[in-house]
């Protein structure tokens, strides 16, 4: 995740004149479970893309990760968030050599102040400012990891890592409640917070604290952060920054957790016209005929935590054509110029495909780690007296 909230965000390639009426994918690529082509297959009777085919997909990914365990996006750097997620979606298809190399270079390359640089190649920063949500989602391997795998020694090996981040991520909340995107490499506070990326750390906090629970040090004020920032999500749209055309604004605080029950369902009846397009996937931004497979699998992720699993998996299954026949995935499908875009085949794709498959059909038992987050926020509601809201002022 970029410091947006936007993943793919290159300009779309096409005219604008355009006619946005959807299209048809390219064809599939490879079989189906059970070795059946698509054609006919019922889908809610076993799933779009069999064991065997997940764990091919995690191994496009160790193929691509580098020789100091860095995972790279396809243009040749690493960052934090996507290194965890593509190290979670490895550990779910059992490749813990690999998986355990990626955290070392999490050891390696974290900073004194327990963030990580924005961007590094070759193991050398390249962007020097560190991102708060970059720094949080270790938590949420960390804990994914220990879920997965029941290895408390690896996750005591790894706590002084995570603290270290999680301190980072608070430090860098307002009174308020929602947490700036960056510290500069000056030391400067960004000046605006982003709704994707909070939403992805009230994930990380949480799992922070189950986390610390588990191995014996508790961490309160990690819990108050996130019940502070939840609330933030749910209930103070103005304390973002604008980026309401990138379609993870619209899912990600369901997604991270902060928001469940008949508001969580009420903000995807509100847009799901405006990203969703029926047979292909969902638009990466409102105003481009471009639908990509993360934040597909991602919004399947978001229904599957919220209980609506016909929904998740048709999601699921339609964004399959973006498959290549290596278990790779590309990273979008523009369908009105019917192209590959960006023209790459993205180890974050395939790292959201095999946690959205695990969390569908149950692989591991790290598989609710994105339901559960939302279970820890249930009934939280930490205003604060920055935050406006008259309770809390009269708690004051």
């Amino acid at each position: 995740m970029t410091a947006g909230g936007e993943r793919s965000g290159g300009p779309y390639d096409g005219p604008a004149d355009v006619t946005d009426e959807g299209g048809e994918p390219p064809a599939v690529t490879g079989r189906l479970a059970g070795g059946e082509p698509p054609t006919g297959w019922d889908r809610d009777d076993e799933p779009p893309v069999g064991w065997d085919r997940i764990v091919q997909t995690a191994r496009s990914i160790a193929a691509v990760q580098e020789a100091d365990g860095g995972v790279p996006w396809p243009e040749g750097h690493v960052d934090a968030w996507n290194h965890v997620e593509c190290l979670m979606a490895m550990s779910v298809a059992g490749l813990t050599e690999q998986v355990r190399r990626g955290y070392d270079w999490l050891v390696r390359t974290q900073r004194t102040d327990g963030s990580w640089p924005m961007k590094l190649v070759g193991g050398e920063a390249v962007e020097h400012g560190g991102e708060s949500n970059h720094a949080a989602y270790v938590a949420v391997g960390v804990w994914h990891e220990l879920l997965v795998t029941g290895d408390e020694a690896f996750a005591r090996e790894m706590w002084p890592v995570v603290r270290s981040a999680l301190d980072f991520v608070v430090g860098l909340q307002t009174t308020r409640g929602e947490i700036v995107w960056e510290r500069a490499a000056d030391g400067r506070a960004a000046s605006y917070a982003l709704l994707t990326g909070c939403a992805s750390i009230h994930q990380g906090l949480r799992c922070g604290v189950l986390l610390g629970d588990r191995l014996g040090d508790p961490q309160p004020d990690w819990e108050l952060a996130a019940d502070q920032l939840a609330h933030v999500l749910a209930a103070h749209p103005e304390a973002f920054a604008d980026k309401s055309r990138w379609s993870m604004d619209w899912y990600y605080p369901i997604l991270g957790g902060a928001l469940r029950g008949p508001a969580a369902h009420a903000r995807l009846a509100e847009e799901w016209d405006t990203f969703v397009v029926p047979g292909l996937g969902i638009r990466c931004v409102s105003d481009q005929p471009w639908v990509t497979g993360a934040e597909t699998c991602e919004l399947a992720l978001a229904l599957d935590a919220l209980g609506e699993r016909e929904r998740a998996v048709r999601l699921f299954t339609d964004m399959q054509h973006l498959r290549h026949e290596d278990g790779s995935y590309w990273t979008g499908w523009q369908f009105v110029n019917r192209k590959h875009f960006p023209h790459e085949r993205s180890a974050y794709t395939a790292a959201a495909v095999v946690l959205a498959a695990d969390a569908l059909y149950g692989h591991t038992a790290g598989s609710g780690v994105f339901r559960d987050a939302g279970r820890q926020a249930d009934g939280a509601d930490r205003p604060t007296a920055a935050c406006g809201c008259s309770h809390a002022r009269s708690r004051g």
